[in-house]
């Protein structure tokens, strides 16, 4: 009889001291964790919702382009809704791209590699570069598209289609910025 108290004696104390340390010390540090993977996780979410903003937005510029001025399909009202619409479109890009580069310590710093780093950052600047050139708005939507596609699939597409398209996506993405850069900017 007396070894089963002094057993559970010891079972009680080890599990009250147990239950002590992983509350004071375990469970803040695992809540403080969870809160950091939580942001990383909205930031991350919210680079991706970007770029598929800007990816959607550049798709509704090239489908719905000015008519002409003697395009007689179209009224006045039409050819004047379509100008408010196209310009709300051209602020979505703007204010998308400038998101991306205010917001890249948050989402590129993210990532544990800093190739990957540098690839989401060079994105961020390249394509608001793109958004505050002198070129043409047909130009700017091609150049968006031409970045965004590449570094959208290398973050958020499917690992198999990741791999697949690495170099090809990387090689792309090097030559659209090769072509940023050598292309005057009021072309």
């Amino acid at each position: 009889m007396p070894h089963t108290l002094w057993t559970l004696l010891v079972a009680v104390v080890a599990a009250v001291v147990t239950a002590l340390a992983v509350g004071l010390v375990v469970t803040p540090r695992m809540e403080a964790r969870k809160k950091r993977v939580g942001e990383v996780h909205t930031a991350r979410d919210a680079f991706g919702a970007t770029m598929l903003r800007i990816l959607s937005v550049c798709s509704l510029l090239q489908k719905f382009e000015r008519p002409a001025a003697d395009d007689p399909d179209w009224t006045p009202v039409m050819r004047e809704r379509l100008t408010g619409e196209r310009a709300r479109w051209w602020q979505q890009l703007d204010e998308a791209t400038a998101w991306l580069l205010d917001n890249a310590a948050t989402y590129a710093g993210s990532w544990p590699n800093a190739r990957i780093i540098q690839f989401a950052i060079d994105y961020a600047t390249h394509a608001r570069l793109v958004v505050l050139s002198e070129r043409e708005e047909d130009t700017k939507v091609e150049l968006l598209l031409a970045l965004t596609m590449p570094v959208q699939r290398q973050f958020f597409g499917w690992p198999w289609s990741r791999a697949r398209h690495h170099f090809a996506d990387h090689r792309a993405f090097d030559e659209t910025i090769a072509h940023i850069s050598g292309e005057p900017s009021n072309s």
